[in-house]
């Protein structure tokens, strides 16, 4: 019986190291999305976004260092002061230092065009397979919630 507890316990503590371990691992786009932080490229979003989770999705692990400003209030009902005060209409929206904006998802590599960021020559996409800048849009309601 100690023996299958020692196991139990061996087992348990090893999936932890590693479950933590993958988490801090490097994602392969680390360096593109901290140049998107760094060059103060916004991207606005909201939890309960499809579009936006598959924005997400294009950087992997790398997620974790996006400029990204979550919109909704907790309860998914209403839209946050500093995202009606960015004047964002519909979500994901990227928001640039020239105040330019690109909305829906966008792929990697017309961020990195807008950006000036390098994107690292294996995530280069082909245009033609690319999704379209600006489908993939979750736009608000016309009367969002004003609640903070």
């Amino acid at each position: 019986m100690k023996k299958v507890i020692a196991i139990i316990v061996i087992v348990v503590v090893g999936g932890i190291f590693l479950i933590a371990n993958q988490a801090t691992k490097p994602g392969p786009l680390d360096g593109f999305a901290q140049c998107l932080a760094d060059k103060e490229v916004i991207f606005y979003g909201a939890f309960w976004c499809p579009h936006c989770q598959n924005q997400k999705e294009l950087f992997g692990r790398s997620a974790r260092l996006l400029p990204y400003v979550e919109c909704s209030t907790a309860n998914g009902q209403g839209v946050l002061q500093v995202c009606r005060d960015a004047k964002i209409t519909g979500y994901p929206t990227w928001v640039f230092p020239d105040e330019s904006r690109e909305s829906g998802e966008v792929s990697l590599s017309v961020l990195a065009e807008r950006s000036g960021c390098l994107l690292p020559s294996e995530f280069n996409e082909d245009f033609s397979t690319s999704t379209p800048v600006g489908t993939g849009t979750t736009t608000l309601p016309v009367a969002t919630s004003t609640q903070p």
